[in-house]
């Protein structure tokens, strides 16, 4: 297990490192132009700007900028200023300041979408075929079916005709004007939980140790809760973590719905200002969350499933 958890660890740390590197090849190819900001562009003379951009290395070849890229990044965790969203601004300052609202919002309908995805799986498993699950089904099918952009519609318009709610984010408001985000982004969470949970439990109620355990006596309840349920979330385990820190992570199109000024439209901001530096580490910290997701999800189907062993002789997995 040890000797698994540091494969993965050292392979996860790799593809981030090639994720990363590439975004910041790929970023050192846009015209210098994009460093200045409109008011230097017009009033800069073209002696001035080559020594700013000599003064900020960019003039440097494109293997020593990489260089201290690292260098900054590791020995200060600096990720240099925002040149043309905020001008002159710390990038981790700037990005602390979206992903409090996003980890808000998005731990808070991660936290909805699990008490009531998870429970509306099981049910819909235990009562098979009943009314329950027929409703279950639906709203599952029908979450999936509707573009999200259609299902936020509604919810918008639900909620601020019947219920009076804001239908913009107020950061003077915070608490009413989050309803509507917290509900758009559970509702597509609760359906995928819902199904991914009905699905398996009811693919396990068919295997040959849920018969024994019936020939046996064991009660309907005893199977669900101690066999079906416990087996049917070992899948759901590995995704969790991707899950859960991708939602903490902002979602575009909620937050550009809701004029949330959190995580999600702030990447689009800075593709489309060219905030070489927003999007280098915007890149860094998702391809992180990402990647980490992931490598808890494999640890953690192992501590819900003992049987699973990740790591065997000469590192193969059985």
């Amino acid at each position: 297990m040890l000797k698994y958890t540091i494969k993965r660890l050292l392979q996860s740390l790799l593809t981030v490192f090639i994720v990363v590197t590439i975004v910041f090849l790929l970023l050192r190819l846009m015209p210098n132009d994009y460093y200045f900001t409109e008011d230097e562009l017009i009033k800069l003379t073209d002696e001035q700007k080559e020594d700013k951009l000599r003064a900020a290395g960019l003039l440097d070849p494109t293997l020593t900028q990489l260089g201290k890229f690292y260098k900054n990044l590791l020995t200060k965790g600096d990720l240099g200023t925002s040149r043309r969203i905020s001008n002159g601004q710390p990038v981790w300052e700037l990005i602390g300041e979206k992903f409090g609202i996003s980890m808000r919002l998005g731990l808070i309908a991660l936290g909805i979408a699990l008490l009531i995805g998870i429970p509306m799986g099981i049910l819909q498993a235990r009562y098979k075929n009943g009314i329950f699950d027929h409703l279950g089904t639906a709203y599952t099918i029908f979450i999936n079916a509707v573009p999200r952009l259609v299902a936020y519609s509604l919810i918008y318009m639900l909620g601020v005709k019947l219920f009076k709610l804001p239908s913009m984010y107020s950061i003077r408001d915070p608490g009413r004007s989050s309803i509507l985000p917290i509900v758009c982004l559970a509702v597509g969470s609760i359906a995928s939980y819902a199904l991914w949970m009905r699905r398996y439990m009811v693919d396990d109620l068919t295997k040959d140790y849920i018969k024994l355990a019936r020939i046996k006596g064991v009660s309907t309840r005893g199977i669900m809760f101690k066999h079906v349920m416990r087996n049917a979330f070992v899948p759901m385990a590995q995704n969790l973590p991707v899950t859960f820190l991708l939602t903490i992570g902002g979602s575009l199109l909620v937050e550009s719905f809701f004029a949330v000024p959190g995580m999600g439209p702030l990447l689009t901001r800075a593709i489309t200002r060219y905030d070489t530096n927003v999007v280098q580490a915007l890149v860094l910290l998702y391809s992180v969350m990402g990647i980490l997701g992931m490598f808890l999800g494999d640890l953690l189907m192992s501590v819900f499933d003992p049987r699973i062993r990740l790591a065997g002789k000469g590192g193969e997995t059985r």
